[in-house]
């Protein structure tokens, strides 16, 4: 587990989330927005004689798993909510109801509201808790009619986590994960023999972007209520930004380096993308890629997607990003 804390800034699934991503993923328009850290590379540039006298990282595999172990649990004959593991940084919610439309709100302590879709599997699910400590709110609301909905059940709640980077490790609805996912095993396969986690970010980045192609086809017939299969990905190789920031989240979390799953603009198209945590730098804003000497803004989709220069001066310093919600 991360030992060293920084300040990281807090970050829905919108309603409409996936008619954004048919358009928003492959496209972009200027517009400005918040800044994002470029950072120089210490020590991944290191000869390499300085190399073999580091010894490897540990590239075993750590997967958090959820566990609702109705400790303190809400809810009502259809709806339970356990908030057994707060401290960690998630909650779970299970529905056993037969209405076929249900939501879920997380109202956070920075303002911001997050909506989910439940599903109708009567399983539990994990929900990340992204914004620290403080007070949240729950809701679950079902569907009445056409876009109609009524709250079935709502909470209020005070959460205090244990480790800020708690929310950014574990599995959840978007970066869903287990340790038998082929993702984890090919995330063990890239970061055997690297000697830190900034160079396991950088070979489960280029894996991803070389390996992975943007479905447009996809894009365009993607379903409401969508959610990525990270191992239907990688065997695809093909994908959504979805899709490209879910895989990389899932193996860099199981490589114990906190990822965002975040949510924004990309100038005017919707569009997803990950931030990751090194203890070389901290936290690396919209993934990066590395020219030899330096790290700079690139995420996964657009990077697997163009070598335009107008696109990587688009995306230049992260000026042309707005994040709306982390993950």
């Amino acid at each position: 587990m991360k030992q060293k804390t920084i300040s990281c800034s807090a970050s829905v699934w919108l309603l409409v989330l996936c008619a954004f991503l048919l358009c928003g993923c492959a496209k972009s328009n200027s517009s400005s927005g918040s800044s994002s850290l470029t950072s120089s590379a210490q020590g991944s540039s290191s000869s390499s004689a300085t190399e073999a006298s580091t010894p490897a990282r540990d590239s075993t595999p750590r997967v958090l798993i959820p566990k609702a172990d109705g400790t303190v649990t809400y809810g009502t004959d259809t709806i339970n909510v356990d908030a057994s593991h707060t401290d960690q940084g998630y909650l779970m919610i299970q529905y056993l109801g037969d209405n076929p439309k249900v939501k879920m709100q997380i109202a956070t302590p920075d303002g911001n509201t997050y909506t989910y879709l439940l599903s109708q599997n009567q399983e539990f699910e994990t929900f990340p808790l992204p914004s620290g400590d403080g007070a949240y709110s729950i809701s679950v609301l079902e569907n009445v009619e056409g876009d109609m909905y009524s709250i079935a059940f709502s909470q209020d709640m005070e959460v205090s986590i244990t480790d800020e980077f708690l929310p950014f490790l574990y599995p959840n609805q978007y970066v869903n994960f287990t340790a038998s996912s082929q993702a984890i095993a090919k995330g063990q396969e890239l970061a055997t023999g690297m000697h830190s986690d900034l160079e396991v970010v950088n070979a489960i980045y280029h894996y991803v972007t070389e390996n992975i192609t943007y479905d447009d086809e996809k894009a365009t017939n993607v379903a409401y209520g969508y959610l990525p299969d990270i191992d239907e990905t990688l065997a695809s190789g093909k994908g959504i930004c979805f899709d490209y920031a879910a895989v990389m989240s899932a193996m860099l979390r199981s490589q114990n380096i906190p990822t965002k799953l975040e949510v924004g603009y990309a100038g005017e198209a919707y569009h997803a993308w990950i931030s990751t945590y090194v203890d070389e730098i901290g936290w690396i804003d919209n993934i990066i890629e590395f020219d030899g000497s330096s790290w700079s803004l690139m995420d996964p989709t657009f990077a697997a997607n163009t070598n335009s220069k107008d696109l990587k001066q688009f995306i230049g310093d992260g000026n042309n990003y707005v994040l709306k919600y982390s993950y």
